[in-house]
């Protein structure tokens, strides 16, 4: 650490009695001045030619005690300043060069009062030398923290930030950016606090020497350092923070540290660099998390979840859980009902479905503005056809965004989206909705919303949805049949694994209708891996499994559905895939198969909730005589086949007559 001596006479101060200090001196002392409970004996002279304040309060006080209350640095550093006048030996360095600057500005000892005073002096050392080493630059900035107003007006702390900028973008200091660790500045940065960081971050930055990837490292490390939610480990002891004033009470104290961090958070989201990889996903996501508990600014969360959304195939299932707290505006957090904020993952997922809008849609088009009669768009326009009234018509989110601002963000957010990057996305997500689905306070929109937000071409299968479903279905088993119905429209049975189809086919908690779309689509994927392609996969569907299904045919069709019914599933026993088995005992457990189905039907048709009316009672006579005729039809022996089963029953006939 550099220091410097002024003065060359000994040290001849002492104290005469219990807080009273004077000087040896041949001389009588003729001025007595109270500092902070000290009372100095002193001699006018050496203090009034360099101190313009100690004239002033000497000419309005007579002989009297001249009292400073208020002295930065107190009685230690205005005894400094006294030294200094009469000529004794004091050393400056880091650690006071702060609070004497500050006591000489406040005591007048500028270039006007005497020439060479104190000020112009310590000037002189912090440009030369303290401000161009680096630990000596960072003590005397994080000194101005204590005097912050005067220094301010002194510039002191200006030309300490801008000290420590030049430091950093020194290019003997400059290191390649690397993912490893942060800067090697980042951390003795972070101690000085909030506002000199953030002064400091603006400095380099402005400065461009810094690869924004280093300033993004920078940011996080900060973040580490004093956001209680982004920190890995335990907060800091409380030695460590930040100080509080001497009014803050200690009933006030966890709001003034509250206020300090999320101040610290709008700071260093303004300051995230423009580049996309500049930052993780996790760490933004963290930043949104800590964002809800210390209820940032609307204007914060809304530039986290747009950045968020732009990187959002790099994050992680446990960064996407961001919990709900008393000061987050989302609803589905305002009663402290869920777990998650599930309206911040919905925002994040409309950011990214924009995001792909935007990279796959031309530039819009300009508006034609039209002179015509306010009558000719009322009807013909599609919005007014498809709307249904008065020209007006509903619009999505997204398209709002597209049409009003998406021009603006179209630079930042129209990054190409990848296949790859979709499909992560999407097991992302259903990650995600595995875990929120476990909360039984979560609401059936909710989870809907969430899963309804990602493009299909996110999900190539739907393995990971179903899971959802059947976590949700477990977690709320007192759901209604309507509602199982609603969460089971997300799937697509078609996209089903043969390990998820099994599972589904077993599962008690589905509805009965995805029950048999289950094993409608099972059964014809076997076949077209068979290779039987004869009949439509349409085709192998029977009647009434396509009743369930649809409830499209109307009364008169019924009477002829019944015959049809009995061809397609005589088609099926004639068009079965290898696996099946046409002995005695394989149509005995296929029977035994239909009418457990049967039943199953039934049971579902008689919770369906209709009007009761007289039309429906036969429409579910004509059901159940044609399930009997389709039973029956599949119990028969198959109509294209009978010669192969009549073949392999007659040599167990002809070896008994030959024995």
């Amino acid at each position: 650490m550099k220091f410097m001596k002024l003065g060359t006479r000994a040290d001849t101060f002492f104290t005469s009695e219990s807080s009273v200090r004077s000087v040896s001196s041949e001389v009588a002392t003729d001025l007595q001045i109270l500092v902070d409970g000290t009372l100095y004996h002193l001699h006018k002279f050496p203090l009034l030619s360099k101190c313009m304040l100690l004239q002033a309060l000497c000419a309005d006080s007579g002989a009297g005690v001249v009292e400073l209350p208020g002295l930065p640095g107190g009685a230690e550093a205005f005894e400094t300043c006294a030294k200094f006048c009469y000529g004794i030996a004091i050393t400056v360095s880091a650690r006071n060069v702060v609070p004497l600057r500050c006591a000489a500005a406040h005591l007048g000892m500028s270039e006007s009062a005497d020439r060479g005073n104190l000020g112009a002096k310590l000037d002189a050392f912090l440009a030369s030398c303290l401000l161009r080493r680096w630990k000596d630059a960072l003590s005397v900035l994080h000194a101005t923290r204590h005097h912050a107003a005067l220094c301010e007006d002194l510039g002191v702390t200006s030309r300490c930030v801008d000290a420590v900028a030049a430091l950093i973008t020194h290019p003997d200091a400059l290191v390649p950016a690397t993912r490893s660790s942060a800067p090697w500045w980042a951390h003795d940065v972070a101690e000085l606090g909030v506002d000199l960081f953030w002064r400091i971050m603006v400095a380099v930055k402005a400065t461009g020497a810094v690869h924004e990837r280093t300033v993004g490292d920078a940011l996080r490390a900060c973040a580490r350092r004093w956001l209680p939610t982004v920190n890995k480990g335990p907060p800091p002891p409380p030695h460590q923070q930040q100080p509080l004033d001497d009014d803050d009470d200690r009933d006030g104290v966890k709001r003034v540290v509250a206020t300090r961090h999320r101040l610290l958070l709008e700071k260093i989201v303004s300051l995230l660099p423009a580049e996309r990889d500049a930052v993780s996903c996790g760490f933004l996501l963290k930043l949104l998390k800590a964002a809800n508990v210390l209820g940032a600014s609307p204007a914060s969360r809304a530039e986290l979840v747009r950045r968020v959304a732009w990187q959002l195939e790099e994050a992680s299932v446990a960064d996407l859980l961001v919990p709900c707290s008393a000061a987050s505006s989302s609803s589905s957090c305002a009663a402290g009902a869920t777990i998650y904020d599930v309206d911040a993952v919905v925002a994040v997922l409309d950011e990214f479905a924009l995001r792909h809008a935007a990279a796959v849609a031309p530039p819009p088009a300009p508006l034609a503005v039209s002179s015509g009669s306010p009558d000719d768009d009322d009807d013909s326009s599609p919005g007014a056809r498809l709307g249904g009234g008065g020209g007006h018509h509903r619009r999505s989110r997204s398209a709002e965004s597209v049409s009003f601002d998406g021009s603006s963000r179209r630079s930042l957010s129209a990054a190409p989206v990848s296949q790859g990057a979709m499909v992560a996305v999407g097991r992302l997500v259903d990650g995600f909705l595995v875990e929120v689905a476990k909360d039984p306070n979560l609401p059936l929109d909710k989870l809907l919303a969430v899963a309804e937000a990602v493009p299909d071409g996110a999900r190539p299968e739907h393995d990971g949805l179903y899971k959802v479903v059947d976590t949700y279905l477990k977690a709320h088993p007192e759901m209604s049949k309507n509602g199982r119905k609603r969460l089971c429209r997300v799937l697509n049975c078609r996209k089903l694994s043969e390990k998820a189809c099994a599972h589904a086919a077993q599962n008690e908690l589905l509805p009965l209708r995805v029950v048999v779309q289950v094993l409608f689509f099972d059964h014809a994927r076997a076949a077209a891996l068979s290779g039987n392609h004869a009949i439509a996969a349409g085709d192998l569907l029977p009647g009434n499994i396509k009743a369930l299904l649809s409830h499209k045919s109307t009364g008169s069709e019924d009477d002829d559905a019944d015959r049809v019914d009995e061809q397609r599933l005589r088609a099926l026993a004639a068009g079965a895939s290898p696996g099946d088995d046409w002995s005695v005992e394989g149509l005995r457990r296929a029977a035994s198969k239909i009418a457990t189905l049967r039943m199953k039907l039934a049971e579902d048709e008689e919770d369906d909730e209709h009007d009761g009316s007289d039309e429906f009672v036969r429409k579910q006579a004509r059901l159940a005589r044609s399930a009997s005729l389709r039973f029956r039809a599949f119990c028969a022996i198959p109509a294209g086949k009978p010669k192969r089963m009549l073949s392999k029953l007659w040599p167990i006939g002809r070896s008994s007559v030959t024995q």
